[in-house]
């Protein structure tokens, strides 16, 4: 059986934290501005974990670490 491969646009997009969750970025981050509060737009700058639904799919496509 072969090794599992990491899917690289997964790669990019996610990095597992110290305990094991996955941490992702916010979308709606690259323009229009201009319509966002600026509550939104500071928010929106932190990263987040992923929510239990879409780990269990993530994590198929993070196989290493």
């Amino acid at each position: 059986m072969p090794k599992m491969k990491t899917h690289k646009g997964t790669q990019k997009r996610f990095k597992r934290t110290g305990s094991g969750k996955v941490k992702r970025s916010h979308a709606y981050t690259s323009h229009l501005f201009a319509n966002k509060s600026t509550k939104q737009k500071r928010k929106l700058r932190k990263s987040t974990l992923l929510s239990p639904g879409d780990f269990k799919r993530i994590k198929q496509m993070l196989p290493k670490k």
